[in-house]
């Protein structure tokens, strides 16, 4: 692959990671760097990792992979993102989805790079063949991802006192989660 078809690849993946992070920032209402940070890491690192697990268990797991990684990010998803939407109708303040808590920031940056694994898999199958390969388009990515999940928090942020004053965050993030996790069930359903 090119670097720039690299690039667009992470562009492509860092997507979910880039939603997330909006609805991540309209919950915060304000800069929270050191989580805004936290989260972008994560973010990045798993959206780097997951491809080289999927490039590493590609002989394995690669079948018993394609068939649930859609239901795995569906169902984390579509737990916290019902969660929230079940608060923020209820007119309570979120429980479930607390952006500020690692473990929140964790299983998010496990549901959003799910499909990095199949990436993975598709790089076995281009011919990287050694892990050292593998390291550029890893770092690219990472970063990528980063980056999209800070922009995302910012931009949630500015955006979040807006959508406060109108509606509840809760149940704006919460619809969002759920749509992105339906729209990663039907494609993989309709592949």
């Amino acid at each position: 692959m090119s670097s720039i078809e690299i690039f667009f690849l992470a562009v492509a993946l860092a997507m979910d990671c880039f939603a997330v992070s909006i609805v991540s920032g309209v919950i915060l209402q304000r800069m929270m760097w050191r989580t805004m940070l936290m989260m972008a890491f994560l973010f990045g690192l798993f959206q780097a990792m997951m491809p080289l697990i999927g490039w590493a268990g590609m002989s394995f797991f690669s079948k018993a992979v394609a068939v649930y990684d859609h239901w795995i990010a569906f169902a984390l998803l579509a737990y916290v993102g019902g969660r929230m939407v079940i608060e923020g109708w209820k007119g309570e303040e979120s429980q479930s989805f607390r952006p500020e808590r690692l473990r929140t920031q964790i299983i998010l940056a496990i549901s959003t790079s799910i499909d990095a694994l199949a990436v993975g898999i598709s790089f076995a199958c281009l011919g990287y063949h050694e892990p050292s390969s593998l390291s550029f388009p890893l770092f690219i990515i990472g970063v990528v991802s980063f980056v999209f999940s800070l922009v995302g928090n910012g931009l949630g942020v500015c955006f979040g006192q807006l959508i406060a004053r109108r509606m509840k965050p809760e149940l704006v993030g919460g619809l969002i989660l759920l749509f992105i996790g339906v729209k990663l069930l039907v494609t993989h359903l309709l592949e």
